[in-house]
C-alpha cells in the first residue's frame, strides 16, 4: 500500500473519529482546567473588572482572543487529519479584528497619548504570563495531535501554539489593565507567537508519523 492510498484510507476510516474525538475532548478539557487553575492561582481578574467591562476597549480584547482561540481550534482539528483542508485563512479573522480596533484607536485617541497607550504598564507581564499560562494547553494539544496523522506536523504544532495562546490571552485579558488596542496589538501577538514557535518546533518531533 503506497503512502497516498494509506492517507486516503485513514481519512475515510469510520473507526478513527471516535478515539480522535475523545482525545481532543480530553485535551480541550485539560487545557481549559490547567490554564484557568494557573491563572486563578498566580493572577486572577483585575480589581476593577466590573467598571472595565463597561468600556468597549476592555470587551474588545476578549472578542479578539476568543476568535483566535475558536478559529485556531477549528483549523487545528482539520490539520490533525491527513489530507484534510487546513482552514488556515480563518486565522486571519482575529488579526483583522485587531487591525480594525487599532485604526479606530488612532482616530479617537489624542495624538499625545498614542505612545503611552502602546507601551502600557504591563508589557513584561503580558510577555511572561501568556506563554506561561499557555504552556499547559500547548502540551495537551500536542499530545492530542499524536492521536492523529497531520500531513504537516510543524504547521499543526504552530497552530496548536496559536490556540493555546488564544486561550491564555483570553484569561490574561481579564487581569491586564492595559485595554488600548495599540497595546493589545503590540504585546499580545508577540506572546502568542512565542507559543506558536515552540509549538512548531515541538510538533515537528512529537506529531510526525
Amino acid at each position: 500500500m503506497d503512502q497516498e492510498h494509506f492517507i486516503r484510507t485513514l481519512s475515510l476510516d469510520d473507526r478513527r473519529p471516535a478515539p480522535m474525538g475523545q482525545a481532543w475532548a480530553l485535551a480541550l478539557a485539560a487545557a481549559v482546567l490547567v490554564a484557568a487553575g494557573l491563572f486563578a492561582t498566580i493572577l486572577g481578574p483585575r480589581p476593577d473588572i466590573a467598571t472595565a467591562a463597561e468600556t468597549w476597549r476592555f470587551l474588545y480584547k476578549f472578542l479578539v482572543t476568543a476568535v483566535l482561540f475558536l478559529t485556531g481550534l477549528w483549523a487545528l482539528l482539520a490539520l490533525a487529519r491527513p489530507g484534510a483542508r487546513a482552514r488556515l485563512p480563518l486565522l486571519l479573522l482575529a488579526p483583522a479584528l485587531l487591525l480594525a480596533s487599532v485604526l479606530v484607536e488612532l482616530v479617537v485617541a489624542p495624538a499625545g497619548e498614542l505612545g503611552s497607550r502602546l507601551v502600557g504598564n504591563n508589557a513584561l507581564l503580558c510577555l511572561t504570563f501568556i506563554p506561561l499560562i499557555g504552556a499547559g494547553p500547548l502540551a495537551a494539544f500536542l499530545l492530542a495531535l499524536r492521536h492523529g496523522a497531520p500531513d504537516a506536523p510543524a504547521r499543526a504544532g504552530a497552530v496548536a501554539g496559536l490556540v493555546a495562546g488564544g486561550l491564555a490571552a483570553t484569561l490574561y485579558a481579564s487581569h491586564c489593565t492595559d485595554d488600548s488596542p495599540l497595546f493589545v496589538a503590540t504585546w499580545y501577538p508577540l506572546a502568542v507567537l512565542l507559543l506558536a514557535a515552540v509549538g512548531a518546533l515541538a510538533g515537528r518531533r512529537l506529531a510526525r508519523w
